[in-house]
Parts: C-alpha cells; structure tokens; sequence
C-alpha cells in the first residue's frame, strides 16, 4: 500500500520531502452494499426479545457495515468509514464497542450502535494488523496481532479514556479535527514498547496509555484467540508454532509444534482448556493446553485452513478455507461431514442461532443452516466421512474419487455486494477509465465527474480498450489502482497539475473557448466544493492575501512561500465548479489523505464539514482551492522549428527556434503562417522577426498572443477572405488541423529532438 510521505518542504530546505498525497475512492452507485471480499465477520445478539440483531462485516473494500437482521432480510443501517485500507478483522468488546484492524496499521474503535463515527484511533503496530482477540467475559481486554511479529494487548478503558485536562494542549494534535470542532476525534499517538524492530508510526505521545506488547514471535502473526475470562492468549502465525502467553504480564507460558505451515486461525473453548488450530498445512489440530500437547489432528480440507467455528460446547467445529469447502466435523468421533461448497475461498464463519455466516473473498455473505444446538442432525442425513490424522490422506480420497457430496446446495440467506473492479485501463485522454469488475462487466468511468459514463456489459476488456484509443497526447497527472474493488485516484504534487485542456475541448460554455483549463485544480474544486461551501457558512470567505489559510482555530497556519508557487493566471479565484467536474452528491467519492497532524483518514466528500484545515490536508490542496496557487510546472512548452516543404515556392521568414503551449493546435500554426504569407506585416500580436509573442524570448507563443485581438476568435479580417489554404507536415505526414504540438511530438515525430514541422500551399486550390 502506498505510504504516505513526510510533511510539507520548506523553500530553503537542502532536500526536498516528498509532498502528502491526495486520493479519492470512486464509489459505486449503490454505497449500502460492499465491493470487495469479506475478511470478518461479527454477531451482536439482542438480550431484549424484540430487539434487532446485527451483523458486522469488514471488507477489503476498506469499511464495515452493520446490517439490521430480520426473518425475511437484512438492512445496512450504518457504514463505518475511516479505514484507508483492507479491514482484516473486527471484533466485538463489552457489547457496544465495535474494534477493527486494518492493513493501514492502526486499530479503530467505534460506538457500534452509533451512525458510523470513529470513537478513537489506536497507533502502535509498525505493519499490516491482522487479527484480534478478545475475552468473553473481560470486556476491558483485546489483543492484536500482525505483520512483523508484533502482538499488543489492550486495556480498552485505559486506551479510550477522555483526555486529561493537563493534555488539552495536545488534544489538537491528536485529532483528525473532522467532526467539528466542538467533537473532535482524539487519535491516540502511542510509543511502541515493541521488539527492537518495531518503530513507531507517531513519537508524540499524545495520550499517556501504551499497551502491553506479548513479546516473542520473530515472524508475522496471523491468528490470536482468548479464553473468557481474559487469562490466556493463543497467538499463531508463519512460525509454524502455537503460542500461549497470559496476557496480564505479556509474558510466554507454552510453545507448541505440530503444524508444517503457517497457522491461520485459531479457537480457544471458554474455559482455556482446548484450544483448535487450522494450518496452510490443510490440517486441524486439537490441543489440550493443560497436558501441553496435541491430541488430535483432522485432515478434513484439501488446502489450506483459513477459519473455524465451534458449537456453543465445543463438540464439534465448523471449518473453511481455500478449498471453497464448509465442513462439520465431530471432534470426539472425527466424524465429519460437508456442508456446502462455495464459489470462493471461505475467510471467515460466524455461528447465528442454528445458522452459520460464511465470509469469503466475495463481496456478498451467506448464511447457511448449521444445526449448531443439534450438531448430530446433519450427520443422520448420511454422507460423512472419518477424517484421517495425516493431511494427505484427503488429498489421496480426492484424487480417488470419492469427493462426498455437499448437505446443502443453496444458502437460507444473502447479503448481496456489488461486484470489485479487478482489471483497469487509463485512456489516452486521461480522463477516462476503463474497467472489468468480477463479473466480466466492462464499464467506462470519467474521474474528473467520479462517474461511469458507460456499461458495456460483458464484452472484451482488450477490444473495447483498442476501440477506444484516441491519438492525443495528455500527462499521465494522476494514476489509479483497485485495490479495494474500486477506482482509487492518486493526486501527487507537482506531477498532477502538468496536465491542461482548452474550454472548448471539455465542452465549458460561457469561457473563451482558448482558455487553459488545469484538469486537477478543477477536480479539486469539485471534490472540496461541499467543503467550501460549509467552509463559507463558518467562517466567511477569508482567504488572505499572503497565501495563509485560515485555519478551523482561525490561527494561521502557514505562511507559504510564494516562491513555490505561480498564480494560475488564466482561471479567476472563483469557487465554480464547471459541468466536467462536478461530482455526484448521490454516491460521493471518499477522499483519503492526510495533513500536518494525526495521520491519514478517510471520509466522504459530503461529510466533510468546513472546520478542516492543513493539519488534516495537505498544504497543497488548500493553496490550490483558496488561493489559486499552483506550484511551478515543467515541460508545458514544446519546442518546434517550422520550415517550408522541399521545392515549395511559399516561404516565411522565422527567426529560429519557435515555442507554444503543448496544447497549442495545429490549426493556430496555419494561421500563423498565413498571416506571414499574406499580410505585408504582421498582426500587433507578431513580431516583425517571425516569434510569436512580443517581448518573450526565443519565439514563445502564450494564447493571449495569437490572435489577442480576436482575429483568430471571431469574424474574417479583409484578408482572410483571400486566406490560401495552407498545411501543416511533419515526417512527410499531413497534419490534422486539430492535433496538438504534443500529440504530433509523440506519435508523428517520436523522436527526443525539437520538432520540425513543414507547411506548402495545399494543391489543387
């Protein structure tokens, strides 16, 4: 995942840091469903009989949704969004208090009964967090585990206790600051007490409370699992052992050998007792923690085993994994049975009354009957099979044939996604997108509106890919990936400003059709209008002259540098968003950033609500949106040299080496020279000596300057009625009208020289 770089640079500074990145996430018409797989699964039951139940489900999408169960359905009646990357796990503490982990190595809290805001952020793993535990019975605790070896073990009350009045000073820069200012969210910066490998994210401890790191594992952690009472952890991951520590002191009380690959889930019963491990090795293992040693092994699966779930008396476990198969498998008998085999990899289960969900690398969830209180009903349908004690004696059953048949065929219920995006194509004009989700659609998305223009249905990505293909030549100014199942736009200063288009080619009435429109500061200003506007309502419109921009404390923040930065001339300092970029307030895109404090975030444009400021954007965008400043671009020129054709009678007299916009259109190059052939001296816009703009050196051609006044614009100047036609040539190729300078450098000229263009009388005329 993209790492977010160092806070802004200083005018004088030696180096210079890499810049915060802006991204926006283009989400899908229909934001109440998920876009990629589901990685966990959490059930809160009711202890009042009318009350709703709720399922909890984190996505590689990068949010959790809780969804309202009902005998005929189930409604999302909230989405949690702050993540920036996959969710892996989430778990339930204490019965209100929701805890997710994500690839963007923090933990997050939330009220799981609330509208979907972050309670607290906690900063301690240097890595992808995996997975958590937490004890039945102990509200107070959980444990978390990730890449690198790192395990943690919190004391929740501790970890989300109200900052002290003594902190005040320090609550601001711990705070995303983007619930208003008189709710602020505190994100807890927390030294690392880890192995000596493991460095801190965020030094400024911002909030007094660490959590107690279980030190040992030299490798990735995958799977944690706790007793009730909150006594024992069970940790596992692609060290091969199962390890026990007390998670009171952190300290190790057991290792255990068995399995030959990664342990990838873990179940311990209520007591502490047993404790169930599922392996890569495609074996299930039963421990028994107080004799210190295996006492069984199931080979059930042909692959690797990625989740268990046990019944309420841990007689018997439900298990899944890579082999797309759900079994059921008596721990005292072996006897074991499959239940239903999917279309995906299972990554999660979680038993419901007599039913069981079933989490897998899709974006939908299924619940299917599991007779959890009455485990031997499913084994009296018939089918079962003993499981074998070595792991390939399931592989062998498999390759002779005798593949059991699955108890059920279809789920009780589902919960629907939409499908992820998989496969992505920028188009020449760099404002187009093609993509293929899982399903085979092929859709085409405009990013500067965040919304697909065209579904073509199940056609072929490559064809559909050749037949879109323009010859225009455009700055690759942002660049994309889906990895969470959706179009994220990656927005890098000074790279995402180098791309232009005139008015009239983006179809923007009501402006000169030659004026410059700068294609990311005009996506800015849509994504931030919303915030703009709140922004207005707050605070008036300050924006100060200096280039500082107020801040949500109205402190000024800093004070930039004008030596960085140019005026974007063209474009006023106005807060219109034209038609090409308007986004859609419908199903809005969320913008993943960061600014000088409390670390990256993630929020929808309509959420946002005008107290942000630099400490949550970057400097960057805000210098862009409020005080029209961009920063310094490169190669927004190209050079050429314009000749006449070999034996034509038609000359000009240029002086040298001519330079344009790169936008500049070959139609403005023939009006040049007609201009020289058939006036005696040139427009006031010309120099006498053949360069295009008056007072530039080496022959510059700004826009203003041709045709400044209107002669190219609007109406016939007496001699253009006797206008010759005139084309333009380069590498022997007749030139269209409408091609730009870089177009032709890049698919006529291909060479790294300036280009050379010829022009003659068109014949025939």
């Amino acid at each position: 995942m993209h790492r977010v770089g160092s806070a802004g640079n200083t005018s004088n500074s030696v180096r210079p840091r890499k810049e915060k990145r802006l991204t926006y996430v283009l989400n899908d018409a229909d934001d109440t469903k998920h876009c990629a797989g589901i990685n966990c699964l959490a059930v809160l039951k009711s202890s009042v009989p009318d009350e709703f139940e709720y399922l909890f489900t984190g996505s590689r999408d990068g949010t959790l949704k809780r969804w309202a169960l009902a005998e005929d359905g189930a409604t999302c009646s909230a989405t949690f969004e702050s993540h920036i990357d996959w969710v892996n796990d989430a778990i339930l503490a204490g019965g209100k208090t929701l805890v997710s982990c994500s690839s963007d190595t923090t933990l997050k809290t939330w009220n799981c009964l609330s509208d979907g805001t972050c309670t607290r952020t906690l900063r301690q793993h240097s890595d992808y967090v995996t997975c958590l535990a937490a004890a039945e019975k102990n509200s107070n605790i959980i444990a978390s585990g990730g890449l690198g070896g790192e395990v943690f073990i919190w004391d929740l009350e501790a970890a989300l206790a109200p900052l002290s009045k003594s902190s005040d000073a320090t609550e601001d820069n711990c705070s995303i600051g983007i619930n208003g200012p008189g709710n602020s969210l505190p994100i807890t910066s927390l030294r690392t007490i880890g192995s000596s490998n493991s460095i801190s994210l965020h030094t400024n401890q911002s909030h007094g409370y660490v959590p107690m790191a279980a030190k040992g594992h030299k490798e990735s952690v995958y799977a944690l699992t706790m007793n009730d009472s909150g006594t024992l952890l069970v940790s596992g991951g692609t060290e091969k052992v199962v390890r026990v520590w007390d998670p009171r002191t952190g300290s190790k009380t057991m290792k255990l050998r068995g399995h030959t690959d990664n342990i990838r889930t873990l179940l311990m019963d209520s007591t502490g007792r047993f404790c169930l491990s599922g392996s890569s090795d495609s074996m299930i293992r039963l421990w028994d923690l107080g004799q210190q040693r295996c006492v069984h092994s199931y080979a059930v699966h042909t692959d690797s085993v990625w989740a268990l779930a046990s019944t309420p008396t841990f007689s018997h476990v439900y298990s899944g994994g890579r082999d797309l198969s759900l079994y059921l498998t008596d721990l005292a008998t072996r006897e074991s049975i499959l239940l239903c085999t999917k279309e995906h990899p299972i990554l999660q289960l979680a038993l419901h009354d007599d039913g069981i969900w079933v989490a897998t690398t899709d974006s939908s969830v299924h619940r299917w009957p599991a007779e959890a209180h009455n485990p031997q009903k499913v084994f009296q349908r018939g089918g079962s099979f003993l499981a074998g004690n070595l792991s390939f004696s399931r592989a062998r059953a498999s390759l002779e044939g005798s593949t059991p048949v699955p108890v059920y065929k279809e789920p009780s219920f589902s919960i629907r996604g939409t499908p992820g995006i998989v496969q992505h194509e920028i188009l020449n004009n760099r404002r187009h997108v093609l993509t293929k989700d899982t399903t085979g659609s092929v859709k085409l998305w405009e990013i500067t509106r965040g919304v697909v223009v065209k579904d073509y249905g199940e056609v072929s990505f490559d064809e559909k890919k050749e037949e879109l293909f323009e010859m225009v030549s455009i700055p690759a100014w942002f660049t994309v990936d889906t990895r969470l199942g959706s179009l994220s736009v990656h927005l890098d200063t000074p790279q995402c400003f180098s791309a232009e288009m005139y008015s009239v080619d983006l179809n923007i009435t009501g402006k000169p059709e030659d004026d410059k429109v700068n294609l990311a500061r005009e996506t800015l200003k849509g994504l931030l209008a919303h915030w703009l506007t709140r922004r207005k309502q707050r605070f008036g419109s300050q924006v100060l002259g200096n280039g500082e921009v107020p801040s949500g404390k109205d402190i000024s923040v800093r004070t930039l540098t004008l030596s960085r930065v140019e005026v974007d001339g063209n474009a006023e300092n106005d807060s219109l968003v034209y038609p090409p970029f308007e986004f859609s307030t419908a199903s809005p895109p969320s913008i993943v950033t960061e600014g000088s404090q409390g670390g990256p975030w993630r929020k929808k444009i309509t959420d946002l609500d005008g107290t942000e400021d630099e400490k949550d954007f970057p400097w960057w965008c805000l210098d862009c949106v409020l005080n029209n400043h961009l920063p310094p671009r490169e190669n927004t020129k190209c050079s050429f040299y314009l000749h006449p054709c070999e034996g034509s009678a038609v000359q000009i007299l240029t002086q040298g080496k001519l330079s344009a916009p790169r936008i500049l259109r070959i139609h403005k190059v023939v009006n040049y020279v007609i201009e020289k052939m058939v006036l005696d001296k040139p427009l006031d816009s010309l120099n006498s000596d053949g360069t295009f703009a008056p007072g530039l050196p080496g022959g510059q051609l700004q826009h203003s300057a041709v045709g400044g006044d209107g002669s190219f614009r609007s109406g016939l100047k007496p001699w253009q009625k006797l206008k010759p036609s005139i084309e333009i040539l380069c590498n022997n190729q007749v030139l269209s009208p409408d091609m730009s300078l870089a177009t032709v450098r890049a698919y006529i000229w291909k060479k790294p020289e300036d280009v050379v263009l010829n022009y003659r009388l068109v014949q025939g005329r």
